[in-house]
């Protein structure tokens, strides 16, 4: 077994360098032995960063290198396919950012790619690595699967109340998204993405954690919006399990961005901005976690943590961003959103430690489910995710 895997890093951009190569940086069993991009500057920018890592522009040679053992792909999804096909081809694991792919078409050929290579894959849905989602969705998985009900649950009618079916055992989902449409490069608004916005871009993380949390398959969709900014999508599950995510794209970072509410059999999981978990009517489990923050440069305001500690938290950074007139600075005290700990599962996973982390097919699901919200956008009705051919 190899005992440090070198990750090669393509696509060098923002996220890359300020997530990926930085956990590769840290990671003990992973090390970063080059960078790509057409970017002068992003490449300059990564030999400041790690000043012994190899820079290219050509993504073959990177891939082909014998020194470099897995990859994680940040380009845009516009340019993903040749690089998972060199990737599948010279038999190296890939993390690649999500979406999947910008169509179906291109994530089909991606599952293609993967499954017939049998190289290990994981799609960046982070969340699913986030402390909090995890505490959050074990908690809901089990309380869905044995639900005893709560000694001090109000049953008004007794033994004669009215029975609705299977309805007070199926779960409902609510994802909430405060953002700032300040935050997003341009081309998320226009050309391709003139008339849908982030409904692909940025919903695949959310129809992801509704999968996830929900465990069945989705089987219809319905959106609403006005323009790009706003928009809900109502998913319907199989079994009659439902999910809505609310997207405001015109909020503010000064709040906290997402906030999750997953209820069933009697009992609610909330996860706020995955810094604080709660809980009702389930017998045994924590009425409140709180989780550690990132970055955090102000450890003396709001020392009792939680969703109370990170808004004074935050209250002070844009303190901060506002006295230096560097907005950047207002980035601090982040939630864990689980991009380090996936990098950690996927190593796992590549040892054969581990099931898959993010699969593909749960890749194609998504966009699948987008693509579905974005039909029913053009097309101002209820979207059958059947009819996004597979």
């Amino acid at each position: 077994m190899i005992s440090q895997l070198n990750f090669a890093v393509i696509g060098a951009g923002l996220l890359a360098r300020s997530t990926h190569i930085p956990n590769l940086l840290g990671a003990g069993d992973a090390a970063l032995r080059a960078c790509c991009d057409l970017d002068d500057d992003a490449l300059a920018e990564c030999r400041r960063i790690a000043p012994e890592v190899e820079v290219s522009k050509d993504y073959l040679k990177v891939i082909n290198d014998p020194k470099v053992d897995a990859l994680v792909v940040a380009t845009t999804e516009n340019f993903r396919v040749p690089i998972i096909e060199a990737a599948a081809k010279a038999k190296k694991p890939v993390y690649s950012e999500k979406p999947l792919a910008k169509n179906l078409e291109q994530a089909l050929q991606i599952r293609r790619l993967v499954e017939d290579s049998g190289i290990p894959f994981c799609l960046g849905h982070n969340r699913r690595c986030s402390p909090a989602m995890v505490d959050a969705q074990q908690i809901f998985a089990r309380h869905m699967k044995s639900a005893d009900p709560c000694a001090w649950r109000f049953d008004r009618d007794g033994t004669e109340r009215v029975k609705f079916g299977n309805e007070e055992t199926l779960a409902g989902m609510s994802i909430r998204i405060n953002d700032d449409c300040w935050s997003w490069k341009g081309k998320h608004f226009q050309e391709e993405n003139r008339d849908h916005g982030l409904l692909l871009a940025e919903n695949t993380h959310f129809v992801d954690i509704a999968c996830w949390f929900l465990g069945a398959k989705p089987l219809e969709v319905t959106t609403v919006f006005s323009g790009v900014l706003l928009h809900s999508v109502a998913i319907k599950f199989e079994g009659g399990h439902l999910a809505t995510i609310t997207t405001c794209a015109n909020g503010s970072f000064g709040y906290p961005k997402e906030l999750y509410e997953v209820m069933g059999n009697g009992g609610v999981v909330v996860v706020d901005h995955m810094v604080e978990v709660r809980t009702a009517g389930i017998d045994g489990a924590p009425l409140i976690q709180t989780y550690s923050f990132l970055d955090d440069r102000h450890p003396q305001v709001g020392t009792e943590g939680g969703l109370h500690g990170w808004l004074k938290k935050k209250a002070a950074a844009c303190r901060e961003a506002a006295e230096t007139g560097n907005p950047l600075v207002q980035f601090a005290a982040e939630p864990d959103k689980g991009h380090d700990r996936m990098l950690t599962e996927f190593i796992r996973e590549i040892r054969g430690e581990r099931d898959a982390v993010s699969p593909v097919q749960d890749g194609v699901r998504a966009v699948r489910v987008c693509l579905a919200a974005i039909k029913s956008k053009t097309e101002s009705r209820t979207v059958s995710v059947d009819e996004i051919e597979q």
